[in-house]
């Protein structure tokens, strides 16, 4: 596949629908290299199209790995040399910046001594969500809250009460205790986003910073129907969705072919990012993994099935225990018979050689995740514009504060519908 030139998303050339176009064409037609996993599937079918690109990826060192995982734009240049098209990565996945920030610290941040029950990383993002929508003109729902993290960080910046949607009523006692402890304009209310029956307040400006999955397109679809004002959203957790597949909310995306035909599991590559993990976390994911690839390999010598066998998430116990173990938890769970004698030190050692592997052919999966996120993201401004409003789509804050760092602003038009925005 060739693509013409790239348009700068900052040249103002092109629409959301055409930019949305042409990155579902791209990934039609790049599907091999993302929608098989290697975890499960040993041997893709681009192992063997593209050898030389394999091989280059085998001699990677851990730190070239990191290095490369981290800084998708250098290893998309770097496997172009085997697959030309990925040459067009960044003008791709290209957007403005939306939040300016001060040695990391955008503006509208709640000071430390204001943040009481708030983890830093959380400041930091509510922090830069809100500077990058300032001036606030209209009353703020926050959808799915929480605590209020979002409201009381919005609260300084409004002339009205901050109104917030919160299911959990624990979530929704403290929320409304610490805005009462700091005098915030913020007033918490235990509501379940997804009831039928829920009536949104009117003339009010919708704000949702990582509200998950089926819960962000809830404030798209019902705030769109509502007719608010202002929708602000950062999209998180794509998959999370009672959809067995996901399906564009635009009429325009809707009706090209071809188009993506996503399960939820497609969509779990979205968010499969580790920049804010301790190193910790990263340890025990890394342990896991391999205890996973060596049952894996067990399971198929066991069973005289080359096929993958899904297992459940294991119970935290299991991380401070050893692989025997997890392998007599795996068995039990998928009603398999681990024969006296078995060796754990075969398939451990297995397991490990298979992780290398699977860390490697794993970069280059990796290469869509930001694609298919955007991919979702433009159906959404699309759907806004079809709906009447003017969209702006961007970064709200550094990929190393949170790689969700996507942020879909939309202003209802006073009058008729508007034209199709163009990329600032």
């Amino acid at each position: 596949m060739t693509l013409p030139p790239a348009a700068s998303l900052h040249q103002g050339a092109e629409s959301f629908y055409q930019h949305w176009q042409r990155l579902n064409d791209w990934l039609v037609a790049h599907r091999a290299f993302w929608q098989p996993a290697p975890f499960m599937t040993p041997e893709p079918e681009w192992v063997r199209q593209y050898p030389s690109l394999a091989d280059w990826l085998m001699a990677q060192t851990d730190d070239a790995c990191q290095r490369l995982d981290d800084t998708p734009e250098r290893l998309a240049q770097q496997s172009a040399r085997w697959v030309p098209d990925l040459v067009h990565y960044e003008a791709l996945v290209q957007l403005p910046v939306l939040s300016a920030s001060t040695d990391g610290v955008a503006a509208a941040t709640l000071p430390e001594i204001r943040a009481t029950d708030m983890p830093g990383r959380k400041r930091l993002q509510a922090g830069a969500f809100t500077s990058a929508l300032l001036p606030l003109s209209k009353p703020a729902l926050d959808w799915c809250c929480g605590k209020g993290h979002l409201s009381r960080t919005l609260a300084p910046h409004c002339t009205d009460l901050v109104t917030g949607f919160e299911w959990n009523g624990e979530l929704v006692r403290d929320g409304n205790r610490l805005a009462g402890q700091f005098g915030d304009r913020v007033s918490i209310r235990c509501q379940d986003v997804m009831a039928p029956d829920l009536t949104l307040p009117a003339d009010h400006h919708g704000v949702a910073l990582h509200a998950c999955g089926d819960l962000h397109r809830q404030l798209l679809q019902r705030g769109a129907l509502a007719g608010l004002p202002r929708l602000s959203i950062s999209p998180c957790c794509y998959h999370l969705t009672a959809s067995d597949h996901y399906r564009p909310l635009s009429s325009q995306a809707s009706g090209h072919e071809p188009t993506l035909k996503l399960t939820p599991n497609d969509l779990r590559l979205a968010v499969q990012e580790t920049v804010t993990a301790p190193a910790r976390v990263r340890e025990q994911t890394r342990r896991i993994s391999q205890w996973r690839l060596g049952f894996d390999g067990l399971q198929r010598a066991l069973r005289g099935q080359d096929n993958y066998l899904p297992v459940p998430s294991h119970p935290p116990r299991l991380v401070n225990e050893d692989f025997q173990a997890f392998c007599r938890w795996a068995a039990a769970k998928k009603g398999l018979a681990l024969p006296a004698g078995t060796d754990f030190s075969h398939w451990q050692a297995f397991g490990e050689r298979r992780f290398e592997q699977v860390r490697r052919y794993e970069l280059v999966r990796h290469l869509f995740r930001r694609p298919l996120e955007l991919w979702m993201v433009l159906d959404y401004a699309v759907y806004l514009e079809e709906q009447g409003y003017r969209v702006t789509l961007g970064t709200f804050c550094e990929r190393s504060l949170t790689p969700r760092n996507l942020l879909l602003d939309a202003v209802r038009a006073c009058d008729t519908p508007p034209a199709p925005h163009s990329h600032p």
